[in-house]
């Protein structure tokens, strides 16, 4: 079966039901239909001086185009969990519905490790991702009525910094004219969108520990500039409070469940290769506190998610993880290691230790942070004894722990060997450390990430970077750290060079200052925060019936 039979095969728990057994009660639940609700903020204060669960990181090597099943593992590990008779929650993002549509297909695990309602958590689920394009929209939407209405504030045009958004891949707004057709229509000027994903508003409501914080976040953001280089801020528009207004529901925690009926926290969705790719503070602070154990992700591999997540989310928070959990496959080692993606399925040995030195560089990375590792090896069928054998003998040289993982197989009863490893490696003592410290400048923490997490030998800021770090200085934002938009596929800025790559420069061509967000995005390579779709978008398989039952979505 595809995994949406699998998911549309399995009957949902009440929602209700869900939320008791991590301590919810139903009228601190807001349902969302049967199977889906948000939380309440009387649930989320309610519980703010309860003591706090383990908090552990899942994370992986770098991805490939065959899929490593992060998700998935993460789902596997929260049915395990229960197999093995301990209280944990999951806290996974929301989905996006660009990568639904385009290339990725879902994103709520896959076989009998899924995240259900599955369609619904795919597509629009409780309506977050519509109220983060909104809220950001009514600030474009103000900006550009300013400056038509006599534009007190003396924007320039041609400096607004803030991009519209869209949660759907679509090229073509990467860079636009807006305005057109005559001063009625306001006064024309270039314009661009980013995915909804990738805007500053989404980061902004996951990093935001309550509505006050929200607001002032949103107030904070750096819109533009007058004609003189002043700075202007959504505060100055007066466009906070319509924005939190928007952004109310959406900044409570959804509840949602596995195929096994555990809990799970699913909330905000930023991107970890052009944002900072982890779920809201609130919903795993909340998790912390209902459960023993709260597992949470960061998207793509430890380079991008898990960097963000332990230097900007952590110290923001206040967290030291307990426990981190090193997402990898056969297949994807081998492709590490030279093999085209068509034969990966086959036994290579040479392939498989000469692609164990980007496990190996991941394994560096996040043993570097402190904290106890666990590597956990998603199982597919064609993996052979003498592959496993060399992976776990190579994990245990280099001091971290191992076990596989066959949650897309066997759901919680395939993960309960890795849970089992997860929850040893939660009682060793974690020395948590950032990579960098706060008081650095941003040039040392760049250096810092660049070359102890990246492995690059030196970073090179373009002029036009040059210059607007020097404006970022200039504001008084030189302390932020920083949110690297680097590609996914590679531990350098360019996607080709895959495995362990060494002696390479990275190049940040471009600084922008997220200010309400409170970190300094670096574009670097040819990364964009539009994605486009490809030449034949997922969008094209999927359908629905004339009783309503969706097909193809993945």
């Amino acid at each position: 079966m595809t995994d949406l039979e699998i998911a549309q095969s399995t009957k949902c728990a009440s929602i209700f039901e869900i939320g008791a057994k991590v301590g919810l009660t139903p009228d601190e639940l807001i349902p969302y239909g049967h199977n889906k609700a948000k939380i309440t903020e009387q649930a989320i204060y309610a519980r703010k001086d309860q003591k706090k669960g383990k908090l552990v990181l899942v994370t992986a090597i770098s991805p490939t185009p065959l899929g490593e099943g992060k998700t998935t593992t993460t789902v596997g590990i929260g049915e395990g969990m229960a197999k093995i008779g301990k209280n944990a929650i999951i806290a996974l993002r929301e989905p996006s519905l660009g990568p639904v549509f385009g290339i990725k297909g879902g994103a709520a695990g896959g076989g009998y490790a899924q995240v259900i309602p599955m369609e619904d958590i795919n597509l629009h689920f409780t309506g977050d991702m519509h109220a983060i394009t909104a809220a950001n929209n009514l600030l474009c939407a103000m900006v550009d009525n300013h400056i038509k209405q006599g534009n007190p504030l003396n924007i320039d045009p041609e400096k607004v910094f803030i991009p519209r958004c869209m949660d759907m891949n679509d090229r073509a707004l990467r860079q636009i004219t807006a305005a057109l057709g005559g001063p009625v229509n306001g006064t024309p000027r270039s314009d661009s969108f980013c995915i909804t994903v990738a805007s500053e508003v989404m980061a902004i409501l996951c990093l935001a520990s309550d509505l006050p914080d929200l607001k002032k976040r949103l107030g904070n953001i750096l819109v533009a500039e007058t004609t003189d280089g002043q700075p202007v801020y959504a505060r100055d528009l007066k466009a906070g409070g319509a924005m939190c207004a928007l952004l109310k529901d959406a900044s409570l925690p959804n509840l949602v469940q596995t195929l096994e009926h555990t809990p799970c926290i699913m909330h905000g969705g930023p991107f970890a290769n052009i944002a900072h790719g982890c779920n809201s503070i609130r919903a795993t602070e909340l998790g912390m506190r209902l459960a023993d154990y709260c597992i949470t992700e960061a998207g793509f591999g430890s380079d991008l998610g898990a960097e963000k997540f332990l230097d900007i989310v952590c110290p923001a928070a206040g967290w030291k993880p307990s426990c981190v959990v090193l997402v990898a496959t056969a297949r994807a080692l081998k492709y590490n290691g030279g093999v085209a993606k068509e034969n990966v399925a086959e036994e290579n040995i040479p392939a498989l230790m000469a692609g164990l030195s980007n496990l190996e560089k991941h394994m560096e990375n996040m043993q570097s942070y402190g904290v106890p590792v666990v590597v956990a090896l998603n199982r597919f069928p064609a993996d052979t004894e003498a592959e496993l054998n060399a992976i776990a003998a190579f994990c245990e040289e280099k001091g971290a722990s191992f076990a596989c993982s066959e949650g897309f197989s066997k759901g919680g009863e395939g993960t309960k060997e890795l849970c089992e490893a997860i929850c040893k490696a939660c009682e060793k003592e974690s020395h948590f450390e950032p990579v960098y410290s706060s008081d650095m400048s941003v040039l040392e923490k760049l250096d810092a990430v660049a070359k102890k997490i990246y492995g690059a030998d030196r970073v090179v800021l373009t002029d036009e970077a040059k210059e607007e770090l020097a404006r970022a200085e200039a504001l008084g934002f030189g302390n932020l750290p920083i949110c690297v938009a680097k590609t996914q596929y590679s531990l350098s800025d360019d996607p080709k060079k895959l495995g362990k790559p060494e002696h390479f420069d990275l190049t940040v061509r471009s600084i922008h200052i997220s200010a309400g967000a409170g970190f300094l995005v670096c574009l670097t390579g040819t990364i964009m925060t539009m994605p486009g779709l490809p030449a034949r978008p997922a969008a094209e398989r999927i359908d629905v019936d004339a009783d309503g039952t969706i097909h193809g979505l993945f």
